[in-house]
């Protein structure tokens, strides 16, 4: 944290994150008292102690000890606004980022967490997330990988200066972590082209994995270490993709370069691009009356995972690709 004056942020930083729980609560998604308490008290600002706003020339770098009273207050709020933020830029490239505050209160509300689970959360991004488990479920209970060794140091720095020492270890997201396994919940916070069958090896049975995949979320129920069977989530959702043995191939498009048009088609195309051409994909959209993502699926089995829609038996499935 290079000895910045956090002090310094305190009450405004408190008020900014009292204007963000009212936001995430008019989304309806806060009603746990436990997690409204979560995005109430674990002080953001601390995760993102610079972020990159896009413009016309690049990005632009926002930080908290900018000697410009005016940025940094440009900073504090950007810290506290519910949308994602760009944390790390390579070459002009997005290697990571800051969740959206409102969809990481709608993806925690999913987990369904009770006292006692133990969470794996795959993709250590600022830190923020695991902080925001450690405090719901206690510390003990979360581990956060990420393959980027400097981003897992980072992470596990600000959680520190927060008061949070979940584990935190630089590995790779897609072979799960077997050393601190089983878990209750798999959580992932990069997009994924399928599941990784290790993450249901680590898991007990009823367990749940969340993942991005395309530009949805699925929510899996976990039978046992090789089934899993669930449906997508309603809102849509991006994020920087899984790198690693699980990532996407050389040459398969990521979930955000789906054809123009339709977000919903754009979602479509990213879970039948193995198996379907462009013309069959819109085709299938058109007659099934542009479907929303909560009419799609993902069932694992064995070494076979296949996505469909209405029904895992239907007349609808497509392959997902062969994943780590």
């Amino acid at each position: 944290m290079g000895g910045e004056p956090w002090g310094e942020f305190a009450g405004d930083g408190a008020r900014e994150r009292r204007a963000l729980v009212r936001r995430i609560e008019a989304d309806g998604v806060l009603a746990d008292p436990a997690w409204r308490a979560a995005f109430a008290e674990v002080p953001r600002h601390l995760f993102v102690p610079y972020f990159y706003v896009s413009g016309t020339s690049g990005y632009e770098r926002l930080w908290a000890g900018d000697p410009d009273p005016a940025r940094r207050a440009r900073w504090l709020r950007g810290a506290y606004a519910d949308t994602a933020v760009a944390t790390r830029v390579r070459d002009g490239e997005l290697v990571s980022s800051a969740s959206q505050p409102s969809l990481m209160a709608l993806m925690l509300h999913a987990l369904d967490v009770r006292d006692g689970d133990d969470v794996l959360e795959i993709g250590a991004g600022t830190g923020y997330h695991a902080a925001l488990l450690s405090h719901r479920l206690g510390e003990e209970h979360v581990t956060t990988v990420d393959l980027d060794e400097e981003i897992a140091e980072s992470a596990r720095t600000h959680l520190a200066a927060a008061g949070y020492r979940p584990a935190v270890l630089a590995a790779d997201g897609a072979r799960g972590c077997p050393e601190r396994a089983p878990y209750d919940r798999i959580v992932a916070t990069c997009a994924v082209p399928a599941v990784p069958y290790p993450w249901l090896a680590q898991c007990r049975p009823g367990a749940l994995v969340l993942a991005p995949l395309s530009t949805g979320l699925i929510l899996l129920r976990v039978r046992d270490g090789t089934h899993a069977e669930g449906r997508f989530l309603e809102t849509s959702a991006y994020f920087v993709a899984l790198r690693g043995v699980g990532a996407y191939a050389p040459g398969r498009p990521g979930p955000r370069h789906g054809p123009a048009g339709d977000e919903r088609f754009r979602f479509l195309w990213g879970l039948v691009a193995e198996a379907l051409d462009r013309r069959e994909a819109l085709s299938l959209w058109l007659r099934e009356g542009r479907p929303e993502r909560e009419r799609f699926g993902v069932t694992v089995s064995g070494d076979r995972q296949w996505a469909w829609l209405d029904e895992p038996g239907g007349p609808y499935a497509w392959p997902l690709p062969t994943a780590g």
